[in-house]
C-alpha cells in the first residue's frame, strides 16, 4: 500500500469517526413535534451519516449509524431495541442514497439516491415499528392507550389498529425526518465536502 492510500484511509476512519461522535451527540439533540406523540421524537442524527456516506463512501455512513447507536446504547430506555431500529432505518436512508451517488457522482444522482434512501427508511419504519419497537412499548402502555394519542392527533379520522396509525403518521413523518437532512447537506455539503477529503477549496 502506497502511502498516498494509506494517508487517505486514515483520513477516512479519522473523518467517520467524527461524523459519528457529531451524530451521537446529535442523537441527544431531540424534540417532539405536534403531529406526532410524545414520545416520538425528531431527531437529524442521520445527517453526519448521510454527509459521510456521499464524501466517504457508502459503507462510511452505515458504520456512522452503527457508532451512533453504540454511544446511545448506555442510556437506552428501550432495552436496545429503540436503537436496534435507529439503526435498521438509518442505514436503510444512508446506503441507497450513497450507492446511487457513488456511481455518477452529480447533484442530481444524489437527490435522486436521497429521495430513494429517504422512501426506504420510511417503508421500513412500519415494518421496524410493528415488529419491533411497538411490541416493546406495550409492556409499558396498552396498545389502545398508544392509538388513542394518534387519535387524540387527527380526531377526524378513525384511528383503529396499529398499523393505520404507522402509515398514516409514522410512515410520512419518517419520510419528512429524512427529507430535513437531505436539504441541510445540500445546503452545506458543498462547503464542508472538501475538508472531509482533505482537499484544498
Amino acid at each position: 500500500m502506497t502511502t498516498d492510500k494509506k494517508k487517505t484511509n486514515l483520513r477516512a476512519m479519522t473523518m467517520t469517526a467524527m461524523l459519528s461522535a457529531m451524530a451521537a451527540a446529535l442523537m441527544y439533540i431531540n424534540f417532539s413535534i405536534p403531529i406526532m406523540p410524545s414520545f416520538i421524537k425528531l431527531d437529524f442524527s442521520e445527517l453526519p451519516a448521510l454527509i459521510a456516506s456521499f464524501s466517504i463512501s457508502p459503507i462510511s455512513g452505515v458504520v456512522v449509524c452503527l457508532i451512533k447507536n453504540l454511544v446511545k446504547l448506555p442510556t437506552t430506555t428501550t432495552g436496545g431495541v429503540g436503537e436496534l431500529s435507529n439503526f435498521i432505518l438509518g442505514v436503510a436512508f444512508v446506503l441507497p442514497a450513497g450507492l446511487i451517488y457513488k456511481k455518477h457522482k452529480t447533484r442530481k444522482r444524489a437527490f435522486i439516491g436521497s429521495l430513494v434512501g429517504a422512501l426506504t427508511m420510511a417503508l421500513i419504519s412500519v415494518v421496524s415499528n410493528y415488529y419491533i419497537v411497538y411490541p416493546i412499548y406495550t409492556q409499558f402502555m396498552p396498545l389502545e392507550g398508544i392509538i388513542a394519542m394518534y387519535q387524540a392527533i387527527l380526531p377526524s379520522v378513525k384511528i383503529d389498529s396499529l398499523i393505520k396509525a404507522l402509515l398514516i403518521f409514522n410512515l410520512p413523518f419518517t419520510f419528512f425526518k429524512g427529507m430535513c437532512s437531505v436539504l441541510i447537506t445540500f445546503l452545506i455539503y458543498k462547503k464542508i465536502s472538501p475538508l472531509i477529503k482533505g482537499k484544498r477549496v
